[in-house]
């Protein structure tokens, strides 16, 4: 798993595994279809925030594109202006960017409305297209199953000129949505659903974000989707699965035209467990608040996982990591966290937290003294340098890392046991105080003045080294403790007649209003990440004041995946 692991932390762009992708463009380069060029493109459609499948299509189409010196364009499919805004485009930009690419060119579908509204023209002028005035449902009843073939409409053979003037009318704004449709005439008796006469336009009297009142009819996807492609000279069209059946259309298409011809290749999409990636359930969970919002750190939306504190080399490794396929299937989330980890290990310094604070008051230490212990920022990077870390009386200690009746290989702190400190001194529990309810509140400890620095003179053992907070020094800040956002691992499981919604995880997320921490963190800007020692990584979030700091758990420090790994191999 390490070796995978090292292979997959390559720079963004970088590829270094062989697919069936690259057997491809290789056999492309090798025949001089595109005289050695290859040209990428990512074309999301903005109505909503990107999320980690979007994630995997950028890196393939960027990386790729780069690995065998090509370009990759970024094109906003804006073809419904009923659910686009300006808002999701923004952000589009900046998680690709923020995941470590630039793009060559900057497109919008909606560019090519008038070339793609003269090559429509020209299907009808040559009988591949036609004016249809069936409804949306008799369409569907029309075209068939995937059984039974389609039948024609009664309009499928309107003259070429009566069709030429109705399209021409549709564009002036003449009629009302749904009254004329314009279809390609290519087979209604195909097995394949999708030559049956699909709808290239539609009417839709909808103001648009970058076109305004110009156009009050507008392109399906499968029309502006290779057209914009061959415009743009994209050499290879990566898309997912889905869109397979949708290929010998989107041939059927460029053929038609004599436009350059681009190679339509389809990959399974990334399915990630624990977690839904369509667009309709992700807005549903926004808009009827089931999470704060598109970057709740619970979200699978990109934005999400830069809140929550996931770096864009992780998501780079783990696209890395699952490969490219035809297969559909889905991924362990561990296999993420894993990659976060890996990446976080290296790169976050080290800070002593307490999110469950016990008090400990160290009787036989002076009253006012305080001293300052040096600890490594971060083992892993030692050219860091050290940190400073006050030490005083009276200390937080993890509520957890004691045990008033400790079972059998509870090493950590108990009445009468001693334990070591991190970098500072063993202790050992004399005394508990508790409340009036029986709840623990307090421990009396004492310490050995021998043992600074955390190692016995004597040559006495302990077989625990815990975390602690001065509680003179410490900040006072709020962790929030996320968990899976559902309940069930593969979503796609989910009865048809069920709600989603129905699997929540009620406890997807936990706040801490009160932990700890150590004051060589104060003043950290929004997206610092720590590893809270023994903890796990954490990161600071927007939501932080001058006065208080809020932390994002971003991953445990426990590595399910190498767990998962183990228990595969044996």
């Amino acid at each position: 798993m390490a070796a995978e692991a090292e292979n997959a932390a390559g720079e963004a762009g970088a590829s270094v595994k062989s697919n069936f992708v690259r057997e491809i463009i290789e056999e492309h380069n090798a025949s001089g279809r595109f005289n050695g060029m290859v040209r990428t493109r990512f074309p999301p459609e903005p109505n909503g925030y990107l999320h980690i499948g979007h994630a995997k299509s950028i890196w393939v189409n960027f990386s790729l594109a780069d690995s065998y010196g090509g370009t990759t364009n970024l094109r906003f499919d804006d073809t419904n202006p009923t659910k686009e805004e300006q808002e999701y485009i923004d952000a589009i930009k900046r998680d690709v960017r923020w995941l470590g690419y630039e793009w060559e060119g900057l497109y919008y579908a909606s560019d090519y409305f008038e070339q793609l509204y003269q090559w429509a023209v020209k299907l009808i002028k040559d009988g591949k297209a036609y004016v249809d005035q069936l409804t949306a449902e008799e369409i569907r009843q029309y075209r068939g199953t995937l059984t039974e073939p389609g039948k024609n409409s009664p309009w499928r053979d309107r003259p070429i000129a009566e069709s030429l003037d109705l399209f021409e009318r549709m564009r002036r704004g003449e009629f009302k949505e749904g009254d004329y449709v314009l279809r390609a005439k290519v087979d209604m008796s195909s097995p394949n659903v999708n030559m049956r006469d699909p709808v290239l336009y539609r009417i839709l009297h909808a103001h648009h974000p970058r076109t305004g009142d110009a156009w009050c009819i507008y392109p399906m996807y499968d029309w502006a989707h290779g057209q914009s492609d061959s415009i743009e000279q994209v050499t290879h069209s990566i898309c997912t699965l889905e869109f397979e059946d949708h290929r010998p259309l989107y041939d059927w298409f460029v053929d038609q035209l004599g436009i350059f011809h681009p190679q339509q290749i389809e990959f399974a999409r990334l399915n990630v467990t624990y977690t839904v990636t369509s667009k309709r359930k992700l807005l549903r969970l926004v808009k009827e608040k089931h999470v704060r919002g598109w970057d709740d750190p619970r979200m699978p939306t990109i934005s999400a996982l830069r809140r929550r504190g996931v770096t864009p080399k992780s998501i780079r490794d783990f696209c890395e990591l699952t490969g490219l396929t035809r297969q559909n299937g889905i991924v362990e989330i561990q296999m993420l966290e894993y990659c976060v980890r890996q990446d976080l290990n290296k790169i976050a310094p080290r800070a002593m937290a307490v999110l469950r604070p016990i008090k400990v008051v160290i009787t036989n230490y002076p009253d006012d003294q305080v001293e300052e212990f040096e600890v490594l920022i971060n083992p892993e990077e030692p050219t860091a340098g050290m940190r400073k870390v006050p030490f005083s009386k009276v200390l937080y200690l993890e509520s957890e890392d004691f045990m008033e009746v400790p079972p059998p290989k509870f090493y950590r702190l108990s009445p009468g046991k001693e334990v070591r400190l991190r970098g500072a001194y063993f202790i050992k529990c004399d005394e508990v105080i508790k409340d009036a309810d029986g709840k623990v509140i307090e421990l009396r400890c004492t310490y050995d003045p021998a043992t600074r620095g955390g190692d016995a003179p004597d040559g006495r053992k302990v077989k625990a080294t815990l975390h602690w907070v001065s509680a003179a020094h410490a900040l006072e800040v709020e962790v929030r403790l996320y968990d899976r956002l559902l309940t069930v691992a593969d979503p796609s499981t989910i009865d048809d007649d069920k709600d989603f919604l129905d699997y929540i995880n009620p406890n997807s997320m936990e706040v801490l209003e009160k932990a700890y921490i150590e004051p060589n963190v104060k003043g950290a800007p929004a997206g610092t990440h720590y590893q809270f020692e023994r903890l796990g990584y954490f990161t600071v979030d927007p939501d932080s004041t001058p006065e208080k700091l809020v932390f994002n758990r971003t991953v445990t420090l426990k590595d399910e995946w190498a767990k998962i790994q183990k228990s595969a191999g044996e």
